[in-house]
């Protein structure tokens, strides 16, 4: 059977006036407001007793109760696939995911995603949206996700997200050499020509992203990246977009550089790195539960400490 919650609830008298659903969205934050929508609908909410429309208007005083349905929200199987986790409480799920791993179902990855081995982990998480994954990393990003997972904490930190209260940095090897860090606050959209892609385009979303040179290599630095917004590709983009592109991204990265005179083996692990050097290092949030500021780091994997191990010999080498 699906979760159910009981709701017992008063529309203050200042609401007087709004949407119903307006209203509730305001009263319940918990829950979306086309989630609300659906319950009105189906008369699992009730006003005074009485179905009302999502849109009637509220006198105030009203009472609003019901016995709530959780419906599942994903048509997604579970699978048992390992998770790395970090972090693990009743309403949390930190996780640290590999390269490769796609996050979400969709053409050409119906099985093997976070959310089939989220499903199997927590079965719960099928009544929340996309399966209680807060945010996403590309397939071949690596490092630290949150997974909500309950309503109630879904709700707290999507508002923490859009209020810009999730810290989430990154580290990033680029092509070339910036002289100093500094912010991108380009919009990004959809390509207007490859649909496929994202690109800074004027009639795109409001992006920004903050970077900083950690260290600096002889055709290539180490950057730290801090988001403020969290758009599709948002930081490949933005980093390709002032020409410092980042190393192995197959879209956005061109031709890897290559410092002169380098040795075989560096020649080699640069050639062969073929995802973007992008690694979701930190990740910093107010739990929902309990109010405390936490903080996680996940570790550097193999391929990308094998790639700054090599640039770090080659400057050695190359004084």
């Amino acid at each position: 059977m699906p979760p159910t919650e009981r709701i017992d609830c008063q529309i203050p008298a200042d609401r007087a006036g709004m949407r119903l659903d307006q209203a509730l969205a305001e009263l319940l934050p918990a829950y979306s407001r086309s989630r609300l929508q659906r319950w009105l609908k189906a008369g699992q909410l009730r006003v005074d007793g009485q179905i009302r429309r999502p849109r009637d208007a509220v006198a105030g005083g009203e009472t609003v109760s019901g016995e709530l349905v959780f419906e599942t929200e994903t048509a997604a199987v579970a699978q048992n696939i390992p998770l790395d986790i970090r972090y693990e409480d009743a309403d949390l799920l930190i996780l640290d995911k590999p390269a490769g791993r796609v996050a979400h179902p969709a053409a050409g990855n119906r099985d093997g995603t976070l959310v089939n081995a989220l499903l199997h982990h927590a079965p719960e998480l099928a009544t929340l949206p996309r399966a209680g994954l807060v945010h996403r990393l590309d397939k071949d990003t690596t490092g630290l996700l949150v997974v909500a997972r309950s309503l109630r904490a879904h709700a707290a930190l999507v508002e923490q997200l859009r209020a810009r209260r999730i810290e989430r940095e990154y580290l990033a090897v680029v092509n070339g050499v910036p002289v100093a860090g500094g912010t991108v606050g380009a919009p990004v959209g959809r390509h207007p020509v490859d649909r496929q892609r994202m690109a800074v385009t004027p009639g795109g979303r409001p992006a920004v992203t903050h970077y900083r040179v950690l260290r600096r290599f002889r055709a290539h630095a180490l950057l730290r990246v801090r988001l403020e917004t969290g758009r599709t590709h948002q930081i490949r983009v933005h980093m390709a977009h002032i020409r410092f592109p980042l190393l192995g991204d197959p879209v956005y990265g061109g031709r890897p550089r290559l410092p002169p005179h380098a040795s075989p083996r560096c020649i080699e692990v640069i050639q062969r790195f073929r995802r973007q050097a992008l690694h979701a290092e930190r990740l910093a949030l107010t739990h929902p539960g309990t109010g405390e500021r936490l903080e996680w780091r996940a570790e550097i994997p193999p391929d990308l400490a094998e790639l700054l191990a090599v640039l770090n010999d080659d400057v050695e080498q190359h004084p």
